[in-house]
Formats: C-alpha cells, sequence, structure tokens
C-alpha cells in the first residue's frame, strides 16, 4: 500500500464541497457566447485574457482598456497573431477608459491594471452587472480593502460571480496539500512559514518627456501608492496560502525592513515579519528582492505530527524524523518522461469562473483575498513603523495611498521611504 493511502485510509475525509474547493476540469463546459472586456493590457492582463480564452469554447476578448495607446497596439497585435480582430472601436485609452469598456456588451471584465485602482474598478464593473476576475493583490491601503468588502456584497446580492489571481487556491498540488492538511496528516497546526525570495525586479529609466505621473505608471511596481510594496505584489500570494491553510486571520502583526540596494521608487528591499494567529500559532513571513542571494519561494505549515512543504513543484508532507509520508504526484509529460507537467492553475481559474456562470454555482473570491491582502497590508505596516499592528487598527484605519486627481503631469507627492523609530540621541 502506497504512502498517499497509509494517510488516506485512517477514518472518513472530507470531501473537496465540503472543503470549498473548486473542481479540476480540462475546461469549462460550452454555453452561451460569454464575452470579456481587459482593463490593463499589460504582460499579465494579457496573459490573462489568453486564459481566458483556453478556458473552454465560445468565449471571446471584445473590449480592451489602458492608459497607454501603445499598450492596447501591442496587446491588439498578440491577438491578431492568433486570428483574434479586436475593432478599434471597442479600443479605449485615458484614466476613464475603464468607463467606457463597462458600456460595452461585455459580460466578463479581467482586472488587471496596478492594484492601487482595483476598488474602483471593481465597484464599476459590478454596478456594470459584469462578472469578474480581478488581479490580485486586491487595494493598497485599508481604504481600498473596505471598499472591496463593500462591493464583494454588492456582487453576491446579484449573483455576479468573481474570481481573483490567488491561483494556488486552483492549483491541483496545493488543493490536494490543503485537503492532506484539513484531514488531519500533520495533526494540530502550531507554526507556519511563508517567503518569496528573489532578485529585483523590472524597472524602465525616465524618458524626457515623461511626466511624474506617467513615470510612475511605468514604473508601478516601484512606488507604495501603486503596488502596494513587494509584500502585496508578490508575497500576497503566501500570505494567502497560510490564511487558507490555516483557516485563519492573524491578530496582529509585529516585524521589521529594510531599503538598502534599490535605486528607485520609495519601496523596501525586505520585510520580516511576525504573524500572530492566536493560541500559540505564528507564521514567519519574509520577502526580499536583491540580487545576489539565495532566493526561494514557498510555504511550510508545521503540524503536532509532520509538516508540510510547498514549493515549485514539489509539495510533501513529512513525519519528523525527516521521511515523506506523503508527496503530490505531478503529471507527466508525454513528450518528456521526467518533467512534470501540473494543470496550469492561471486557466484553472478561468475554468472555474466560466463554469460557475454558465451552471449558476455561484463563486465569489474578492471578501478572502481582500482579507489576504489586508494581512499583507498589516506585516507592511508593522515594518514601516516598528510598532505592533492589530488586526482591528488595519481594519479600521483611514490610510489611503496615492493621489486623489489621477492625469498626466506633476504628482504632488513626497516619496521618502518609511524609516520606523526615532533616531539616536548622541
Amino acid at each position: 500500500m502506497g504512502v498517499g493511502a497509509i494517510i488516506s485510509s485512517c477514518g472518513r475525509k472530507k470531501s473537496n464541497e465540503e472543503l470549498g474547493l473548486p473542481p479540476i476540469l480540462d475546461h469549462a463546459p460550452d454555453g452561451q457566447k460569454l464575452k470579456a472586456g481587459l482593463i490593463g493590457t499589460g504582460h499579465r492582463g494579457t496573459g490573462a485574457a489568453f486564459n481566458f480564452l483556453g478556458a473552454g469554447p465560445n468565449l471571446e476578448v471584445t473590449a480592451l482598456a489602458d492608459v497607454f495607446q501603445e499598450r492596447i497596439n501591442t496587446c491588439r497585435e498578440r491577438f491578431k497573431k492568433y486570428g483574434i480582430e479586436i475593432p478599434e472601436e471597442n479600443c479605449f485609452v485615458g484614466f476613464d477608459s475603464y468607463k467606457k469598456l463597462m458600456e460595452t456588451d461585455v459580460d466578463v471584465v479581467i482586472l488587471a491594471t496596478p492594484q492601487h485602482f482595483r476598488p474602483e474598478h471593481f465597484k464599476a464593473a459590478i454596478q456594470n452587472k459584469k462578472h469578474v476576475f480581478m488581479e490580485k493583490p486586491v487595494a493598497v491601503d485599508p481604504v481600498g480593502i473596505r471598499s472591496i468588502l463593500s462591493t464583494a456584497k454588492r456582487a453576491e446580492s446579484l449573483g455576479l460571480c468573481v474570481i481573483t489571481g490567488t491561483q494556488r487556491r486552483h492549483q491541483q498540488d496545493y488543493i490536494e496539500t490543503f485537503k492532506q492538511i484539513a484531514n488531519g496528516a500533520i495533526g494540530e497546526i502550531v507554526a507556519a512559514k511563508a517567503y518569496w525570495n528573489q532578485s529585483h525586479v523590472w524597472l524602465r529609466t525616465r524618458e524626457k518627456d515623461w511626466s511624474d505621473m506617467e513615470y510612475m505608471l511605468r514604473n508601478w511596481n516601484n512606488f507604495i501608492w501603486l503596488s502596494g510594496d513587494h509584500i502585496l505584489d508578490t508575497h500576497v500570494h503566501n500570505i494567502d496560502v497560510i490564511n487558507w491553510f490555516t483557516r485563519k486571520y492573524p491578530s496582529s502583526a509585529i516585524g521589521y525592513g529594510g531599503r538598502h540596494r534599490r535605486v528607485t521608487g520609495d519601496q523596501y528591499d525586505f520585510f520580516s515579519i511576525d504573524f500572530d494567529y492566536g493560541n500559540g500559532l505564528s507564521s514567519h513571513s519574509m520577502c526580499r528582492q536583491i540580487d545576489g542571494c539565495a532566493d526561494g519561494v514557498g510555504e511550510v505549515v508545521v503540524g503536532t505530527k509532520g509538516y508540510s512543504i510547498c514549493t515549485h513543484n514539489a509539495n510533501k508532507i513529512y513525519n519528523f524524523n525527516g521521511s515523506v509520508i506523503w508527496e503530490y504526484e505531478y503529471p507527466k509529460s508525454d513528450d518528456d518522461p521526467l518533467k512534470q507537467e501540473a494543470n496550469s492553475a492561471y486557466i484553472q481559474e478561468h475554468i472555474h469562473l466560466v463554469t460557475a456562470i454558465r451552471t449558476n454555482q455561484y463563486v465569489n473570491e474578492a471578501e478572502q483575498t481582500a482579507l489576504s491582502t489586508l494581512t499583507a497590508i498589516m506585516g507592511r505596516e508593522a515594518a514601516y513603523t516598528g510598532k505592533r499592528i492589530t488586526w482591528d487598527e488595519i481594519m479600521n484605519s483611514d490610510q489611503r495611498l496615492g493621489p486623489t486627481e489621477y492625469k498626466m503631469g506633476l504628482v504632488n507627492m513626497e516619496f521618502e521611504f518609511p524609516v520606523p523609530g526615532t533616531p539616536i540621541n548622541v
């Protein structure tokens, strides 16, 4: 009897439905044509639009919106290579382009702009009765989070489906690991660790004719008000996994971070945060973007009987002797038996969305992703201030990042990176 059978043979196990897990399907069922509009036509947005098209039959992308014309042009050219023509009259440019797209006959909107704009765009989508796929994180500040939570309730009242870009929740290896933990494979959870350590991210040199606003939009992942810092932009994936696996949200956070290598923007290079989940359970959460350092992305969950480690294509459970007692068996490629393949979680997200719409099986991930984003915001502010930040404090904070008016030109904001504590008197 194999290892997986040993674990699963003890007692009744909870089903996917009982655990709130999405089905893993090869494609969504056929049904009436669904048209999607894409807001934010950069690399991730264009990728998400192709993921939508790959989710099943009778799906189209028919409208585009972005602040920059050349982004629209590049996106249209990519679609054209695959025989997809998006008419000029359905391409909208400018800060208000999302409003114009909402007036078209699309059924679904894909929100993939910098996350500062997500609450406003989500609210407009639901007001216009559109189903939504929106990328994570879903806001950059507590004011934005409360807006997302309010709009999520409105979406539910209207029966509008919402899927977010936390693709690990749609990834089969993570789903199977979660099921093992939920069914007692590691016992009671007592500790966790999450990490996303990598080299620096992309940046663009400022050109002479770029205004402040244009420069920041073209370098959005280097500015706190647009990205929320990388503890939100990337590390929220790992933070969300810990919240998901523990089925809890932390009550407080304390930690630190700093900036030593960055030459642009106002963000930190690294964060190290301790999230307190109560009853002695804490999670150490770290992320770093510095060249020439050890890299790694993953999550560790420790229980009273063993522990799980989830990394890229290697999800396993160990006992305290270090022996593997369960591991996810990845399907092999027909072309290369040594190459592991997993169903693309990026496509599974859209399969789940289209399936929910066509089968009237309601789904709305906005709240859970908003709360994981808020967890990351709490950790960020703990590092920025050097103080312990509680869940209630961050949930009720009036912090709002960014300008109140959106137009190309001078941005009247100070961009000094945060320094915690007080000076030493000597």
